[in-house]
């Protein structure tokens, strides 16, 4: 058993947390949307970065409108052809967990926009966060925080943004 002092902290560091992350997000998204991918209104994901940059490049590039694929009903934008290649060969190892929402956010049982600049490459997966803050959450206890999202995942998805 915990300590009462840090699990008061661990309460009030939650639901600070959760506030910052529904307070404003980044970006607007489709409002209303129930939709398990995080798509704008013309159903690009990602915000038109590159999903198979955050891998090979080791940082969030945007993409370019004239190399795109379409898969699971998201449109990806990608940097390079050979990008858009090794995606197309294994599109599942590129897509960003969660549908591409928030992954702090879904471990707090919500579905909130995240901002690409928040990428990072755990375990060979991509997961994406709502801004500085979330994505300092997430790095401070990844391992929990992926845990939770995990959990919620399926009951947040058809959540409406």
């Amino acid at each position: 058993m915990s300590h009462p002092k840090l699990r008061r902290l661990d309460t009030i560091v939650s639901v600070l947390t959760l506030f910052l992350l529904l307070a404003g997000p980044v970006h607007a998204g489709v409002p209303g949307s129930t939709s398990a991918i995080n798509l704008d209104a013309q159903g690009l994901a990602l915000r038109g970065y590159d999903p198979v940059a955050y891998f090979e490049d080791g940082k969030p590039t945007r993409g370019v409108e004239k190399l795109s694929a379409s898969y699971g009903g998201a449109r990806y934008l990608f940097a390079s052809e050979s990008h858009r290649k090794l995606f197309l060969q294994n599109p599942k190892k590129y897509v960003p967990e969660y549908g591409g929402f928030c992954a702090v956010g879904t471990s707090f049982g919500e579905k909130v926009d995240v901002d690409p600049e928040t990428g990072k490459i755990v375990s060979g997966k991509l997961y994406l966060n709502n801004g500085p803050k979330a994505l300092e959450i997430f790095d401070r206890d990844t391992r929990n925080t992926i845990a939770r999202a995990n959990q919620n995942w399926p009951s947040v998805k058809d959540k409406a943004l």
